[in-house]
């Protein structure tokens, strides 16, 4: 039975490298983010704006111990996830935890692309944005670092870079379990 549990900031990769790794070990691939909006028909940002971040926090967590019953998954996690309610304690426990880390540079130019989808990104300025990220990153890093496994996901910038990410997870998730 494998389950794992991919942490780290929005723009790390969660949902692109766990959709190929899900692919390539033939597990079920789970986006948290979407399971939510799946569950409750409506969006994050609408959760968010409806119960504010303490209420989202709550069934995010309550979410988090439905997906963990699931066998044989992948579960990419939203970014502030493992911060709250001992979650990242929970998905330790829960299966193996990979936190892709990125720098905020690299995190910034990812984000600068996406942020017209990211309403909490939407209005913020180039110099914003770093400034933004690096503040949250510094914020949840010592949760991210508790992770069973750290991966640097600096360079993703193709189709070969995500596989080659995928493999060496994969390599390393053999190393560590036999």
């Amino acid at each position: 039975m494998t389950r794992i549990f991919l942490v780290g900031y929005m723009g790390a990769g969660k949902t692109t490298v766990g959709k190929d790794l899900a692919k390539r070990m033939g597990l079920a691939f789970v986006d948290l983010d979407a399971y939510i909006e799946s569950r409750y028909h409506k969006t994050v940002s609408q959760i968010f704006e409806e119960k504010g971040e303490g209420g989202f926090r709550e069934i995010e967590q309550k979410m988090l111990h439905e997906v963990a019953l699931f066998e044989d998954v992948i579960i990419s996690t939203g970014g502030g996830a493992p911060c709250f309610y001992e979650n990242m304690t929970f998905m330790n426990a829960q299966g193996t935890t990979i936190y892709l880390k990125a720098s905020v540079d690299e995190l910034a130019k990812r984000l600068a692309i996406s942020k017209h989808s990211r309403p909490i990104l939407k209005n913020l300025s180039k110099a914003e944005l770093h400034a933004f990220i690096a503040t949250n990153l510094e914020k949840r890093e010592p949760f991210y670092q508790q992770a069973t496994i750290i991966f640097d996901a600096e360079v993703m910038l193709t189709e070969t870079d995500i596989q080659s990410i995928s493999e060496q997870i994969i390599q390393i998730i053999h190393t560590d379990h036999h």
